[in-house]
Protein backbone atom coordinates (compact mmCIF):
# COMPACT_ATOMS: atom_id res chain seq x y z
CA UNK A 1 0.00 0.00 0.00
CA UNK A 2 1.40 3.39 -0.97
CA UNK A 3 2.23 5.78 1.87
CA UNK A 4 0.47 9.14 1.54
CA UNK A 5 2.72 12.11 0.98
CA UNK A 6 2.51 14.94 3.49
CA UNK A 7 1.61 17.08 0.50
CA UNK A 8 -1.34 14.96 -0.64
CA UNK A 9 -4.55 16.83 -1.29
CA UNK A 10 -7.02 16.22 1.54
CA UNK A 11 -9.97 18.43 0.55
CA UNK A 12 -10.39 20.02 -2.87
CA UNK A 13 -13.00 22.75 -3.12
CA UNK A 14 -11.61 24.30 -6.28
CA UNK A 15 -11.81 27.00 -7.47
CA UNK A 16 -12.03 28.30 -3.90
CA UNK A 17 -9.73 26.44 -1.54
CA UNK A 18 -7.54 23.34 -1.24
CA UNK A 19 -6.42 21.68 1.99
CA UNK A 20 -3.43 19.32 2.16
CA UNK A 21 -2.63 16.48 4.55
CA UNK A 22 0.33 18.41 6.00
CA UNK A 23 -2.03 21.20 7.11
CA UNK A 24 -1.22 23.64 4.33
CA UNK A 25 -4.18 25.64 3.02
CA UNK A 26 -4.21 27.16 -0.46
CA UNK A 27 -6.81 29.87 -0.90
CA UNK A 28 -7.22 30.05 -4.66
CA UNK A 29 -9.19 33.30 -4.87
CA UNK A 30 -8.82 36.46 -2.83
CA UNK A 31 -8.98 40.21 -3.14
CA UNK A 32 -5.68 42.05 -2.66
CA UNK A 33 -5.15 43.57 0.78
CA UNK A 34 -4.95 47.35 1.08
CA UNK A 35 -3.69 49.54 3.94
CA UNK A 36 -5.85 51.86 6.03
CA UNK A 37 -5.88 55.54 5.15
CA UNK A 38 -5.94 58.75 7.21
CA UNK A 39 -8.43 60.06 4.64
CA UNK A 40 -10.00 58.02 1.87
CA UNK A 41 -9.91 60.17 -1.29
CA UNK A 42 -13.39 59.11 -2.40
CA UNK A 43 -15.26 59.42 0.91
CA UNK A 44 -12.99 61.36 3.32
CA UNK A 45 -13.39 58.47 5.79
CA UNK A 46 -10.38 57.81 8.03
CA UNK A 47 -9.35 54.25 8.89
CA UNK A 48 -6.78 52.59 11.11
CA UNK A 49 -5.82 49.04 12.10
CA UNK A 50 -6.08 47.92 15.71
CA UNK A 51 -5.67 44.79 17.82
CA UNK A 52 -8.58 43.92 20.11
CA UNK A 53 -7.47 42.60 23.52
CA UNK A 54 -7.12 40.24 25.22
CA UNK A 55 -6.59 37.93 22.22
CA UNK A 56 -5.25 40.62 19.88
CA UNK A 57 -7.92 40.09 17.23
CA UNK A 58 -7.04 42.26 14.22
CA UNK A 59 -9.64 44.76 13.03
CA UNK A 60 -9.95 47.92 10.97
CA UNK A 61 -11.78 50.91 12.40
CA UNK A 62 -13.46 53.51 10.18
CA UNK A 63 -14.38 57.05 11.22
CA UNK A 64 -16.48 59.26 8.90
CA UNK A 65 -15.66 62.91 8.37
CA UNK A 66 -17.06 64.81 11.33
CA UNK A 67 -19.03 68.03 11.29
CA UNK A 68 -17.94 70.98 13.40
CA UNK A 69 -20.56 70.21 16.05
CA UNK A 70 -19.80 67.44 18.59
CA UNK A 71 -21.61 64.27 17.65
CA UNK A 72 -21.97 60.69 18.80
CA UNK A 73 -22.14 58.14 16.00
CA UNK A 74 -23.74 54.71 15.66
CA UNK A 75 -21.24 51.87 15.40
CA UNK A 76 -21.35 48.75 13.23
CA UNK A 77 -19.44 45.61 14.18
CA UNK A 78 -18.95 44.29 10.65
CA UNK A 79 -18.03 40.75 9.52
CA UNK A 80 -16.78 40.11 5.98
CA UNK A 81 -18.05 37.18 3.93
CA UNK A 82 -16.15 34.34 2.28
CA UNK A 83 -17.72 31.07 3.41
CA UNK A 84 -15.91 31.23 6.79
CA UNK A 85 -12.72 30.29 4.88
CA UNK A 86 -11.87 33.18 2.56
CA UNK A 87 -11.49 36.95 2.30
CA UNK A 88 -10.44 39.56 4.83
CA UNK A 89 -11.46 42.76 6.53
CA UNK A 90 -8.38 44.22 4.86
CA UNK A 91 -9.29 43.23 1.30
CA UNK A 92 -9.76 45.86 -1.39
CA UNK A 93 -13.47 45.09 -1.84
CA UNK A 94 -14.41 45.14 1.83
CA UNK A 95 -12.24 48.18 2.58
CA UNK A 96 -13.89 50.06 -0.26
CA UNK A 97 -17.37 49.11 0.90
CA UNK A 98 -16.67 49.96 4.54
CA UNK A 99 -15.55 53.44 3.46
CA UNK A 100 -18.76 53.94 1.48
CA UNK A 101 -20.93 52.56 4.27
CA UNK A 102 -19.28 54.70 6.93
CA UNK A 103 -19.61 57.88 4.86
CA UNK A 104 -23.25 57.28 3.87
CA UNK A 105 -24.53 56.24 7.30
CA UNK A 106 -22.29 58.53 9.38
CA UNK A 107 -21.31 55.50 11.42
CA UNK A 108 -18.16 54.18 12.98
CA UNK A 109 -17.39 50.74 11.57
CA UNK A 110 -15.34 48.10 13.35
CA UNK A 111 -14.50 45.57 10.63
CA UNK A 112 -13.32 42.33 12.21
CA UNK A 113 -10.52 40.08 10.95
CA UNK A 114 -11.95 36.97 12.62
CA UNK A 115 -10.15 33.64 12.44
CA UNK A 116 -10.81 31.56 9.33
CA UNK A 117 -11.53 27.86 8.86
CA UNK A 118 -10.13 25.28 8.32
CA UNK A 119 -7.19 26.37 10.49
CA UNK A 120 -9.72 27.64 13.04
CA UNK A 121 -13.05 25.81 12.61
CA UNK A 122 -16.31 27.24 13.87
CA UNK A 123 -17.15 28.41 16.49
CA UNK A 124 -13.81 30.31 16.46
CA UNK A 125 -15.29 33.12 14.33
CA UNK A 126 -18.28 33.40 16.67
CA UNK A 127 -15.97 33.60 19.70
CA UNK A 128 -13.90 36.35 18.03
CA UNK A 129 -17.00 38.40 17.27
CA UNK A 130 -18.42 37.99 20.78
CA UNK A 131 -15.06 39.02 22.24
CA UNK A 132 -14.91 42.09 19.99
CA UNK A 133 -18.44 43.07 21.01
CA UNK A 134 -17.57 42.81 24.70
CA UNK A 135 -14.48 44.94 24.15
CA UNK A 136 -16.56 47.52 22.31
CA UNK A 137 -19.16 47.67 25.09
CA UNK A 138 -16.43 47.96 27.72
CA UNK A 139 -15.89 51.53 26.50
CA UNK A 140 -19.01 52.40 28.51
CA UNK A 141 -17.29 51.45 31.79
CA UNK A 142 -15.47 53.86 34.06
CA UNK A 143 -12.49 51.58 34.47
CA UNK A 144 -9.04 53.23 34.57
CA UNK A 145 -7.42 49.85 33.88
CA UNK A 146 -9.25 49.53 30.55
CA UNK A 147 -7.43 51.21 27.65
CA UNK A 148 -10.09 52.84 25.49
CA UNK A 149 -9.69 53.48 21.79
CA UNK A 150 -9.97 57.27 21.36
CA UNK A 151 -12.18 57.09 18.25
CA UNK A 152 -14.69 54.90 20.08
CA UNK A 153 -14.44 56.75 23.39
CA UNK A 154 -14.90 60.15 21.78
CA UNK A 155 -17.39 59.41 19.01
CA UNK A 156 -19.31 56.13 19.52
CA UNK A 157 -22.92 56.13 20.65
CA UNK A 158 -22.99 52.83 22.51
CA UNK A 159 -26.79 52.94 22.60
CA UNK A 160 -26.70 52.34 18.83
CA UNK A 161 -24.60 49.23 18.23
CA UNK A 162 -25.33 47.14 15.14
CA UNK A 163 -24.14 43.64 14.25
CA UNK A 164 -23.60 43.46 10.49
CA UNK A 165 -22.06 41.28 7.83
CA UNK A 166 -22.33 39.80 4.35
CA UNK A 167 -22.74 36.12 3.47
CA UNK A 168 -21.03 34.03 6.15
CA UNK A 169 -20.37 37.32 7.95
CA UNK A 170 -24.14 37.80 8.23
CA UNK A 171 -24.30 34.29 9.69
CA UNK A 172 -21.77 35.39 12.32
CA UNK A 173 -23.83 38.49 13.10
CA UNK A 174 -26.93 36.32 13.56
CA UNK A 175 -25.18 33.88 15.86
CA UNK A 176 -23.73 36.62 18.04
CA UNK A 177 -27.18 38.22 18.25
CA UNK A 178 -28.46 34.86 19.50
CA UNK A 179 -25.69 34.69 22.10
CA UNK A 180 -26.49 38.20 23.29
CA UNK A 181 -30.17 37.33 23.52
CA UNK A 182 -29.45 34.28 25.68
CA UNK A 183 -28.71 36.70 28.50
CA UNK A 184 -26.48 34.30 30.45
CA UNK A 185 -23.50 36.66 30.13
CA UNK A 186 -24.68 40.31 29.96
CA UNK A 187 -22.57 42.73 27.95
CA UNK A 188 -20.36 45.14 29.90
CA UNK A 189 -22.30 48.13 31.16
CA UNK A 190 -25.52 46.22 30.40
CA UNK A 191 -25.24 47.58 26.87
CA UNK A 192 -27.89 46.33 24.44
CA UNK A 193 -27.41 45.63 20.75
CA UNK A 194 -29.76 47.90 18.84
CA UNK A 195 -29.97 46.25 15.42
CA UNK A 196 -28.71 43.59 13.03
CA UNK A 197 -27.92 44.14 9.34
CA UNK A 198 -27.69 40.90 7.37
CA UNK A 199 -26.48 41.16 3.77
CA UNK A 200 -27.37 37.93 1.91
CA UNK A 201 -27.08 35.75 5.04
CA UNK A 202 -25.46 32.35 4.57
CA UNK A 203 -27.61 29.59 6.06
CA UNK A 204 -27.89 26.06 4.72
CA UNK A 205 -28.81 22.48 5.60
CA UNK A 206 -28.61 18.88 4.44
CA UNK A 207 -30.85 19.59 1.44
CA UNK A 208 -28.23 22.13 0.24
CA UNK A 209 -25.42 19.58 0.28
CA UNK A 210 -23.92 20.41 -3.11
CA UNK A 211 -23.81 24.12 -2.29
CA UNK A 212 -22.61 23.50 1.24
CA UNK A 213 -19.57 21.25 0.85
CA UNK A 214 -17.61 23.78 2.86
CA UNK A 215 -19.10 22.28 6.02
CA UNK A 216 -16.24 19.79 5.87
CA UNK A 217 -13.93 22.72 6.67
CA UNK A 218 -16.03 24.75 9.13
CA UNK A 219 -16.44 22.10 11.82
CA UNK A 220 -19.74 20.78 13.17
CA UNK A 221 -22.54 19.29 11.13
CA UNK A 222 -24.34 20.76 8.16
CA UNK A 223 -27.57 20.92 10.18
CA UNK A 224 -25.90 22.50 13.20
CA UNK A 225 -28.30 25.25 14.37
CA UNK A 226 -25.52 27.80 13.85
CA UNK A 227 -25.61 27.00 10.13
CA UNK A 228 -29.27 25.99 9.88
CA UNK A 229 -31.13 28.14 12.44
CA UNK A 230 -34.54 26.76 11.39
CA UNK A 231 -33.67 23.06 11.76
CA UNK A 232 -35.87 21.05 14.13
CA UNK A 233 -34.54 21.49 17.64
CA UNK A 234 -32.71 24.77 16.98
CA UNK A 235 -33.00 27.48 19.65
CA UNK A 236 -36.03 29.70 19.13
CA UNK A 237 -35.37 32.78 17.03
CA UNK A 238 -37.45 34.66 19.59
CA UNK A 239 -34.18 34.87 21.52
CA UNK A 240 -32.49 37.26 19.07
CA UNK A 241 -30.72 39.89 21.16
CA UNK A 242 -31.56 43.01 19.18
CA UNK A 243 -34.65 45.12 18.64
CA UNK A 244 -34.56 45.60 14.86
CA UNK A 245 -33.23 43.72 11.84
CA UNK A 246 -32.91 44.27 8.11
CA UNK A 247 -32.13 41.40 5.73
CA UNK A 248 -30.90 42.07 2.18
CA UNK A 249 -31.83 39.42 -0.41
CA UNK A 250 -31.02 39.15 -4.12
CA UNK A 251 -33.05 37.30 -6.75
CA UNK A 252 -30.11 35.43 -8.33
CA UNK A 253 -28.40 34.56 -5.06
CA UNK A 254 -28.59 30.83 -4.17
CA UNK A 255 -28.79 31.78 -0.48
CA UNK A 256 -31.92 33.92 -0.99
CA UNK A 257 -34.44 31.09 -0.56
CA UNK A 258 -33.13 30.20 2.87
CA UNK A 259 -32.89 33.89 3.71
CA UNK A 260 -36.61 34.25 3.05
CA UNK A 261 -37.39 31.23 5.23
CA UNK A 262 -35.23 32.71 7.98
CA UNK A 263 -37.12 36.03 7.87
CA UNK A 264 -40.47 34.24 7.97
CA UNK A 265 -39.39 32.09 10.91
CA UNK A 266 -38.16 35.18 12.78
CA UNK A 267 -41.57 36.80 12.27
CA UNK A 268 -43.38 33.67 13.46
CA UNK A 269 -41.09 33.05 16.44
CA UNK A 270 -42.63 35.55 18.82
CA UNK A 271 -39.52 37.75 18.76
CA UNK A 272 -40.46 41.19 20.04
CA UNK A 273 -38.44 43.13 17.47
CA UNK A 274 -39.08 44.37 13.95
CA UNK A 275 -37.63 42.71 10.86
CA UNK A 276 -37.69 44.14 7.34
CA UNK A 277 -36.34 42.91 4.03
CA UNK A 278 -34.69 44.66 1.12
CA UNK A 279 -35.10 42.51 -1.99
CA UNK A 280 -33.46 43.22 -5.36
CA UNK A 281 -34.38 41.66 -8.69
CA UNK A 282 -31.72 40.64 -11.17
CA UNK A 283 -28.90 40.77 -8.61
CA UNK A 284 -26.54 38.11 -7.27
CA UNK A 285 -24.79 37.36 -4.01
CA UNK A 286 -23.31 40.47 -2.35
CA UNK A 287 -23.88 42.58 -5.47
CA UNK A 288 -23.57 45.79 -3.44
CA UNK A 289 -19.93 45.00 -2.59
CA UNK A 290 -18.78 43.87 -6.03
CA UNK A 291 -20.50 46.74 -7.89
CA UNK A 292 -20.81 49.68 -5.54
CA UNK A 293 -21.93 52.07 -8.30
CA UNK A 294 -24.98 50.12 -9.46
CA UNK A 295 -28.37 51.70 -8.87
CA UNK A 296 -29.46 48.83 -6.64
CA UNK A 297 -26.31 49.18 -4.54
CA UNK A 298 -27.08 52.88 -4.09
CA UNK A 299 -30.72 52.06 -3.30
CA UNK A 300 -29.63 49.64 -0.61
CA UNK A 301 -27.29 52.18 0.95
CA UNK A 302 -30.29 54.51 1.18
CA UNK A 303 -32.29 51.77 2.90
CA UNK A 304 -29.50 51.33 5.43
CA UNK A 305 -29.33 55.06 6.12
CA UNK A 306 -33.05 55.03 6.91
CA UNK A 307 -32.77 51.85 8.97
CA UNK A 308 -29.88 53.09 11.11
CA UNK A 309 -31.35 56.56 11.61
CA UNK A 310 -34.61 54.91 12.69
CA UNK A 311 -32.87 52.92 15.45
CA UNK A 312 -32.58 55.22 18.42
Amino acid sequence: MAVASTNDLLTDLSPLIQVYTNGNVHRLISSPHVPPSPEDPATSVASKDILIPPSNIPARLYLPKLSAAPQKLPILLYHHGGGFCLESAFSLLHHRYANLLSAATSALILSLEYRLAPEHPLPAAYHDSASALRWLCSHALDDPAFEKDPWIADHADLRRIFLAGDGSGANIAHNVAMRVGAGSDPLPGNIKVNGAILFHPFFCGSDDLERSLGYRLWGGGIDDPAINPVVVGAPSLSGLGCSRMIVCLAEKDPTAARGKVYVEMVRRSGWGGEVETAEYEGEGHCFQISDTHSQNAKNFINRLVAFISGCS
